[in-house]
């Protein structure tokens, strides 16, 4: 039977996934400096009268955002993983492939080092910044890459790369010229929900889920893209209209989830993977397991960032990168799929 086909019907494997994800969430309410057991977590979020008030702020006020803003964060970087590499038609491209990533570490550390206050969005100014230098880079590089009304996509790569490297440079400058403020641009470059709260998780989760689903509506054409451009202009489908709505859709939510949680890698090259072998190449399927695997797979990565250390938190993007390396190594030395595989996969 070939890789990412079964007998189980696909509702049922959602279903188990969705289940499993709700499980490691209950868990991870009760991980952390003051441990809660499942029954205790369970009694605070029905309400029940045998949990003390202050076990209830922890789940409710403290607990409850970063968990949902880790699963909403994982679940955006996951999707535009998958949007990126069916673009691409690369398995190894992820949300930074365009220069995201440093547009973003640029904003913010322009943000740290000026000590811009707060915005009249409910965000901090680091983040709103962050997002804005992210949609900056891809703005540039998409600009850069088109050529008479064209995108082509090794042009997009290289333009990412050129745009990538020019970030850097000025966030590696920042950090020497500032030496007061490289210890906040470092630990906001790591990744860390710490600060995570309401205020924070719901106009994340607003754009992010808006992203996935307006990402999911294009499907078909990512699909069609992977039997090569040629093909996908021959069927009808307008790709110049449609690679620019996936890179701007992916990039969104790049940018808002780099906003919300900072840098975090190799979310958005596994999870899209792991999709991949559990329902297929098609994009309707690939779209929406990328978003539960990112989502579980960065809350599984922030639960052990808090719990690995008694006395102190280590940033998620530390254990994200300590985690994913082997298993992406493990993943390129044994899948038996191919990202080209045919659509009804």
């Amino acid at each position: 039977m070939p890789s990412g086909q079964s007998s189980f019907p696909r509702w049922g494997q959602f279903l188990l996934l969705f289940c499993g994800v709700g499980l490691l969430a209950l868990i991870s309410l009760g991980v952390g400096d003051v441990y809660i057991s499942p029954a205790e977590v369970l009694a605070a979020l029905t309400g029940g009268e045998q949990v003390d008030d202050s076990t209830k702020t922890i789940i409710i006020n403290l607990r409850m955002p970063r968990i949902l803003l880790a699963l909403i964060v994982g679940a955006g970087l996951g999707t535009a993983g998958a949007g990126y590499q069916g673009m691409f038609r690369n398995p190894l491209a992820d949300p930074f492939v365009i220069g995201a990533s440093s547009g973003a570490a640029f904003g913010a550390a322009i943000a740290i080092v000026l000590m811009w206050g707060e915005t009249p969005f409910g965000w901090g100014a680091v983040p709103v910044s962050a997002m804005a230098g992210a949609l900056l880079a891809v703005g540039l590089v998409y600009g850069i890459a088109s050529v008479g009304g064209r995108v082509p996509t090794v042009s997009l790569l290289l333009a990412g790369i050129a745009v990538s490297s020019i970030f850097s440079s000025m966030v590696a400058l920042m950090m020497y010229l500032n030496e007061e403020q490289l210890a906040r641009i470092t630990g906001w470059l790591m990744g860390s929900f710490a600060r995570a709260n309401w205020d924070i998780f719901w106009p994340a989760a607003a754009i992010i889920v808006c992203c996935m689903l307006t990402l999911w509506y294009f499907s078909r054409g990512l699909d069609v893209l992977t039997f090569g451009e040629e093909s996908a202009a021959a069927l009808g489908f307008q790709m110049n209209q449609i690679r620019f709505i996936v890179i701007m859709l992916a990039t969104l939510m790049t940018a808002t989830s780099v906003a919300a949680g900072g840098i975090i890698g190799f979310i958005g090259l596994l999870a899209p993977h792991g999709a991949r072998m559990l329902f297929g190449a098609r994009h309707a399927r690939v779209i929406p397991g990328s978003a539960f695997i990112g989502g579980a797979l960065l809350l599984l990565a922030d639960d052990v960032s808090r719990s690995i250390m008694d006395s102190r938190e280590l940033p998620v993007g530390v254990i994200c990168a300590l985690m994913g390396s082997p298993f992406f190594l493990y993943l390129l030395k044994t899948r038996q799929y191919s990202l080209d595989a045919e659509a009804g996969g």
